[in-house]
């Protein structure tokens, strides 16, 4: 888990939340746990700066993770804390 400060108003959250790139004979690379632990420090980070979170649909591409799974953890780490989060779309 890495933050890194772009702007004085920007700021990026980098997530290890995968083992390697490809499914092999132990399934998908997500981790789930690890995904689960990052955003609830990407909340309290975000409590501290005051910011709301915006993010692609995390773990759901070359991770292989399903969405069903992953946005029960924003849920919980996230919006359930007051924190709002945009969650984005793209082709």
């Amino acid at each position: 888990m890495q933050f890194v400060q772009v702007t004085p108003s920007v700021w990026v959250a980098n997530i290890v939340g995968q083992h390697g790139m490809r499914r092999g004979s132990n399934g998908a690379p997500v981790r789930y746990e690890a995904i689960d632990t990052a955003l609830g420090t990407v909340a309290d980070r975000a409590h501290e700066l005051g910011v709301s979170v915006h993010m692609p649909r995390i773990g759901c591409g070359l991770a292989g993770g399903r969405w069903s799974r992953i946005e029960p953890l924003i849920e919980a780490r996230l919006t359930d804390r007051g924190v709002p989060v945009s969650v984005y779309d793209f082709d």
